[in-house]
């Protein structure tokens, strides 16, 4: 016996059935526009982010380090934190690009 002839089963009268399957379903799309399908997009626009990198972009990693990119490889970036201190960043430990923020705070 599976999931759905015991909800239906379940469900008062003939026409329950129905109802219920329908409310079911609506719950499911509901689930998914509300929670799914945005995670998805936010994960492919990081994965974007993480492709178009490139020498000179300022980023911050997950760890809270500002530092402007001064190579980049297959998997990882080589970071500039400070005058000529570089440290070697996993490509996924890199959360967003802050040549906005810095272009922001220079005005």
């Amino acid at each position: 016996m599976n999931f759905l002839s015991i909800f239906l089963e379940a469900a008062p009268g003939a026409g329950g059935g129905a109802s219920s399957l329908i409310m079911l379903v609506a719950i499911i799309a509901i689930f998914y526009f509300f929670m799914i399908r945005p995670q998805q997009k936010k994960q492919k626009e990081v994965n974007e982010f993480r492709k178009a990198l490139k020498k000179g972009d300022k980023v911050l990693t997950v760890g809270g380090i500002y530092g402007i990119i001064a190579e980049v490889k297959e998997t990882t970036v080589l970071l500039d934190v400070s005058n000529g201190v570089l440290i070697k960043v996993d490509k996924a430990g890199l959360v967003k690009d802050n040549s906005d923020v810095a272009a922001a705070q220079a005005n």
